[in-house]
This record gives structure tokens, C-alpha cells and sequence, in this order.
């Protein structure tokens, strides 16, 4: 199995390397820092205005994708003849922020050389088009790392499309992911793992897989702090705080221990599967900002929790954007009602969309 180069990196980091591939990285400490809220904004963008340059110490949060696992819109819902599915509907039409696929976000953080590093989480089996859409859209080229919150298909199916990078356009793409998630992925991207088994002449992804703990580690001179949580029963998702951001894109319960990791919070980025309610897997929002029509179309829900807005009160961070939302989510309109909350209560919470960008200037 050429996995056979295993060393043990700063802790808590092991890397397994395919032997073919000779190169690797050296890390830097890196500075803490804050973020200033006042200085984060968003711009929205249907992809046509082409490349942004940003400042030499500025970071950005692009969201690639806000959506669920199926993605928004469902084929099912658009090929029915009895029942018109409005978010669906919307969805399909281009530039709408009801479009979502797989959950995901890059980072763009600037390096010593004076450039930036993409460092993406997550990359999911919608993520090719993702990328199609905004890469080029946002003058972005390189994958300088991927961070892998758990191995569900919705997190990893992307791995194999990463071979259009090393081929391409860069010999390698680090990988940072747990160990248990480094297992399944010995099982679903096997040829990745192990090149041995690649015919000769045929290329696949070319990946170093560094496997992390729950403790804090440094990607490209930024650290991360991951974030464990529950995505089920008995299933473990690991969200990460980088700076003053913290990212938890699938949840369905957050153990005590987190809750210290997440003190002093500027942007929270939570689940939100559901208008009305959570399910066993994912938060959902709080049934009270959505309108009595609108709750009572979903049957059979009523007695399960929701508390993605409960989650939020109790973290208090500055503003919350929400993502991994479904097909019941509808932007304009759960957005209005959550516009509400910041009215009554002082609570800045809205759901993201895919192309969203927060520019953060450290």
C-alpha cells in the first residue's frame, strides 16, 4: 500500500504521503489576531463580474456552497406535474440565491509572500460545478489546502475532481482530516490513498493526507481550532474556528466541551437544514419567525426540536449566517422573518447563499 511515508508532523498532525509525491511543507507560527466586525461586509455577485483583487493583508470568506447533500434545486421537485415546488422553481432560474450546493467554504488568506493562499473546507460531490461557477468568477486558480469537517459524500465526493488542480495547475493538494474520516476515505478513495493501484499513464488527485486531532493546528500560517460536534447519534463532524470565525456547516448537537471554543464569537456559521424544525442529523430554525402558514405544510414535525436560533442565543456571537438549507428554505422569505430578530431581540442572524463573499481585514 503506497501509503508508506508516514511521519509525524508538529503535533498533533501525522501526514500520509504517496510515495510519488516528494513534496511537502514547513510551518511557521502564526500571530494571534482579531477580527474587527466593523470592518466585515458582503457583496453578492451572479458570477459575471469577473476577478477581485484584494489588499495585501486582507482575508475572504467565499461560500461555495449553502447547501444540503441533494443540493436545491431537487429534479423531483422540478419534473412533478401535480405539485409546484416554489423554492425549486426559483432556484432554478440563474443568479438566485436559492441555487445551493454542497456545504463549503474558501478562505483567501495572505501569506508571507505577499500573495494569498485558498484554503477550502470541505469539498463535496457538487463541488466541480462549484467551482466552475466561482473560480473563475473570482479570479481564483489554486487549492493551496482542503480541510475535511467529516467523510460523508457531501464532504469528500469532491476529492477525485481535485486531479484538475495536480494535473494541471499545482503537483499536490494537502488534505487535513481526521483519522477516523482518514479510514473511510481509505474504503470510498482508495486509488487515492493508495496510488499502487492506478493502471500506468492514468492520473488521479495527487493528495497528502495529514491527519488531525481535536487540537489546534496550522495551515499556511493560520490556525485552526476544530470544533467537535454530533451529526447524529454517535457520529462526530468536526466544525473549526479560524481567527474569530467560527464554521459549523453539520450538527444536530453540541457537546459542553465545545462551548468554551466558541466564547467571543464575531461570525458563527451554523446549520440550518429546516424552516420549522431540526431533524437527527441537523439543526433547523426556531418554528416561532416563520409564519403559521408556512409551518403548518410541514406534517408530522411539530414535536421535534429546533434550535439553530436557541444555539446562537446561547453562543452570542456578532452575526450568524446559516447554511446547509433544503428546499423548504426559502431565502427572501426566511430571511425577511429573521430580519425581525434583529429588531426584538438584537440578533443578527441571516441564511448565506452560494457566492457570498465576506471580506475581513485583519
Amino acid at each position: 500500500m503506497v501509503v508508506a511515508s508516514i511521519r509525524l508532523l508538529p503535533s498533533p498532525l501525522l501526514s500520509f504521503a504517496p510515495r510519488r509525491s516528494p513534496y511537502s511543507y514547513s510551518w511557521r507560527s502564526h500571530p494571534s489576531f482579531t477580527i474587527p466586525f466593523s470592518s466585515i461586509h458582503s457583496t453578492s455577485t451572479k458570477g459575471d463580474g469577473g476577478a477581485v483583487e484584494l489588499g495585501g493583508d486582507q482575508t475572504e470568506l467565499i461560500f461555495l456552497g449553502t447547501g444540503t447533500s441533494e443540493g436545491v434545486p431537487r429534479v423531483s421537485c422540478l419534473t412533478n406535474p401535480l405539485h409546484k415546488c416554489e423554492v425549486c422553481s426559483k432556484a432554478a432560474q440563474p443568479g438566485n440565491k436559492n441555487r445551493r450546493l454542497n456545504t463549503s467554504i474558501l478562505i483567501r488568506h495572505p501569506n508571507s509572500s505577499g500573495t494569498h493562499n485558498n484554503i477550502l473546507i470541505d469539498a463535496g460531490k457538487f463541488f466541480y460545478h462549484s467551482a466552475l461557477h466561482w473560480f473563475p468568477a473570482f479570479g481564483i486558480r489554486t487549492i493551496d489546502a482542503v480541510i475535511i469537517t467529516h467523510s460523508h459524500a457531501d464532504a469528500i465526493g469532491g476529492l477525485d475532481d481535485l486531479r484538475d488542480w495536480t494535473n494541471n495547475v499545482q503537483p499536490h493538494i494537502p488534505i487535513y482530516v481526521a483519522k477516523r474520516d482518514f479510514e473511510v476515505m481509505t474504503k470510498t478513495h482508495y486509488y487515492l490513498v493508495d496510488t499502487s493501484v492506478i493502471l500506468p499513464g492514468a492520473k488521479v488527485s495527487e493528495l497528502q493526507f495529514n491527519i488531525i486531532s481535536e487540537e489546534p493546528f496550522f495551515v499556511h500560517e493560520l490556525k485552526f481550532t476544530p470544533l467537535p460536534v454530533w451529526h447524529g447519534q454517535n457520529y462526530r463532524s468536526l466544525g473549526f474556528r479560524f481567527g474569530n470565525i467560527c464554521y459549523i456547516s453539520d450538527v444536530s448537537d453540541i457537546p459542553e466541551e465545545t462551548y468554551p471554543l466558541l466564547k467571543d464569537c464575531e461570525i458563527l456559521i451554523l446549520d440550518a437544514l429546516r424552516p420549522d424544525c431540526s431533524t437527527s442529523t441537523h439543526f433547523g430554525l426556531q418554528r416561532v419567525i416563520i409564519s403559521f402558514t408556512f409551518v403548518k405544510t410541514f406534517h408530522g414535525h411539530s414535536d421535534l426540536p429546533f434550535q439553530a436560533l436557541e444555539e446562537v442565543r446561547k453562543i452570542q456571537p456578532k452575526r450568524t449566517l446559516f447554511t446547509g438549507m433544503m428546499h423548504l428554505m426559502d431565502h427572501e422569505e426566511v430571511n425577511d422573518s429573521l430580519a425581525k430578530l434583529l429588531e426584538s431581540e438584537g440578533l443578527d442572524a441571516q441564511l448565506s447563499y452560494d457566492g457570498l463573499r465576506i471580506p475581513i481585514r485583519l
